[in-house]
């Protein structure tokens, strides 16, 4: 029954995760990008803050280590993150699964840094050609063209890649905080800080709440991503990361792009391109090389020692 319910609630993640996308791409038609992200956060973080209240003993940052994580947290895995994601979304040759699937290399750039700024980490031949893979990945999505690099979203969808790469680098630099700050506090005040830094940048970018359009459709594509997104998908990722362990659990990135596609098609008429599959499959690919070892460990665990594990 246990395992029924970790792969249902692995399904609903993916879901909402992957919608999500869909969600960003219609409410940009409503708001100004980092307002729009700026709002989202303003609302999860408050729920999420409201949660630690509720189910820690420390729901307050304490000392230089913590509010150091805080900060990095808020800068990195929430400013950085969303506001490139967002603004990245506004072309309109980034569709739903477009972004998904950049965002899905996420795990692959994290293993990267991982080997920059974590001396006990190494990374290895078949390694390296992983992360190629993933970042040729985002080269055949982007499908760039060197005589033209303005063409085809490419900006739009480098700052796309700008965010995955931001919310990588901010999960390694956490880990190297020694930290005992329980992780409901931290991704609260994270996105909390995150949100303020995304309001001051919007106000710098001229952006104005006057640009906002308030109507059925821009509540619901708040509400979802501040609601289930962000509030209840973070809720359903700590249970599952507390079951399932942090491989199982990187696999939602490589499932949350196939919703981002139906939703995109569903409620946007948005086709996937033979760039996004083709792209997808060598980020998968990348991250399968990568996580080889971790995986097969993994196998054997599950299936016993018929599995080998190599580094």
């Amino acid at each position: 029954m246990t395992r029924y319910r970790n792969l249902g609630l692995f399904v609903v993640l993916a879901a909402i995760w992957g919608s999500a996308f869909m969600a960003i791409k219609a409410g940009l038609e409503f708001f100004p990008p980092v307002l729009f992200a700026a709002l989202r956060y303003d609302v999860a973080g408050v729920i999420m803050l409201a949660y630690a209240l509720f189910v820690t003993d420390a729901p307050l940052p304490r000392g230089r280590a913590e509010w150091t994580e805080i900060a990095i947290g808020s800068v990195l895995l929430i400013a950085a993150y969303h506001a490139l994601l967002f603004v990245g979304e506004t072309d309109p040759a980034v569709t739903s699964a477009a972004a998904a699937v950049i965002v899905s290399l996420s795990p692959v750039l994290t293993t990267g840094f991982a080997r920059v700024f974590l001396p006990s980490e190494r990374l290895t031949t078949l390694g390296i050609v992983g992360l190629l893979l993933g970042l040729v990945g985002v080269a055949v999505l982007s499908e760039l063209d060197p005589n033209n690099l303005l063409a085809g979203g490419t900006v739009a969808k480098l700052l796309v890649f700008g965010a995955a790469a931001s919310f990588a680098l901010g999960s390694v630099l956490t880990r190297r905080i020694e930290s005992e700050m329980p992780i409901e506090t931290m991704e609260a005040w994270s996105m909390l800080g995150g949100a303020l830094l995304m309001h001051v940048l919007s106000v710098g970018l001229g952006e104005s709440f006057t640009d906002v359009v308030v109507n059925t459709e821009s509540m619901l594509a708040l509400g979802y991503l501040s609601i289930a997104a962000s509030a209840i998908g973070f809720l359903i990722y700590f249970d599952l990361l507390e079951r399932l362990g942090p491989i199982e659990i990187n696999l939602v990135s490589y499932v949350a792009p196939i919703f981002a596609a139906l939703s995109g098609w569903a409620f946007l008429s948005e086709v996937p391109t033979l760039a996004t599959v083709g792209g997808f499959a060598l980020i998968f690919l990348g991250f399968v090389l990568l996580k080889r070892g971790a995986i097969q460990r993994e196998l054997r665990h599950r299936f016993g020692d018929g599995v080998s594990v190599t580094d």
